[in-house]
């Protein structure tokens, strides 16, 4: 590959990945103190790979932090939801995976399924600057949206206020629902959320090339669908290649 081009994709000589614990579909750690492992963590190690260069994380609790790692030039690329809203921080490749973005409620709710939530005066909490945050900021037109610190916490601050939906990853919101009893999940999905790598929004047409044919070849070979199958993921689908 043309050197001047790594050398604008990775500037330190490194690539600089920023790496989103908020979303446990992309990446979790197994105890606080262990290294990040995920599809997003497999595929920046296969890029760097690519690229010949060293791979260094920087991992972060929320997409918003992560995303303006990228924007202070912190980070080189990360791993995003596709969302307008961020047109202005970052540049996308293609989605490499889907999945769903759902509501959670308590089990004595009269709400039932994700057309109901929409009402005046219902309380949803999502995660701070997360893309369910984007869209449903956007979206609900009755409903007020509150938002905690991060996506992890949603079901936690939903609790503690009392709020009547909890809305974020279907994944993340089953696992709290094995956390916490009385808690059930509203039939359908409010969005199809379309997991992308993102780099800083002045980076050229041939470094978004680069990582757009990347993600090509990840989803093509299987490598995306081999990594959600050993990081445990269920629910998620490789995105489409792209047209």
């Amino acid at each position: 590959m043309n050197l001047d081009l790594v050398k604008e994709i990775a500037p330190t000589g490194a690539l600089r990945v920023s790496i989103n614990l908020g979303n446990p579909v992309l990446a979790s750690r197994t105890d606080i103190h262990g290294e990040p492992r995920g599809v997003s963590v497999d595929l920046a190690r296969a890029l760097a790979g690519r690229l010949g260069v060293a791979l260094e994380t920087v991992v972060f609790d929320s997409a918003g932090k992560s995303v303006d790692a990228i924007a202070k030039g912190d980070a080189d690329i990360g791993f995003f939801a596709l969302d307008p809203a961020r047109a202005a921080q970052l540049r996308f490749a293609p989605p490499y995976v889907l999945i769903q973005g759902a509501y959670m409620v308590r089990e004595n709710s009269p709400l039932r399924s994700v057309e109901d939530v929409d009402q005046a005066g219902l309380r949803v909490v999502v995660g701070a600057g997360s893309a369910y945050d984007l869209f449903l900021t956007r979206e609900l037109k009755h409903a007020r949206v509150e938002r905690a610190p991060t996506s992890p916490a949603v079901v936690d601050e939903f609790l503690r206020t009392n709020a009547d939906v909890a809305a974020g990853v279907r994944q993340q919101l089953e696992a709290d629902g094995l956390r916490f009893p009385g808690l059930r999940m509203l039939t359908g999905d409010f969005m199809t959320i379309q997991q992308a790598i993102g780099v800083p929004a002045g980076r050229s047409d041939a470094v978004v090339a680069v990582v757009r044919e990347f993600v090509e070849d990840m989803k093509a070979d299987g490598f995306v669908a081999r990594s959600l199958k050993r990081n445990g993921i269920v629910g998620a689908r490789v995105a489409p290649p792209a047209v």
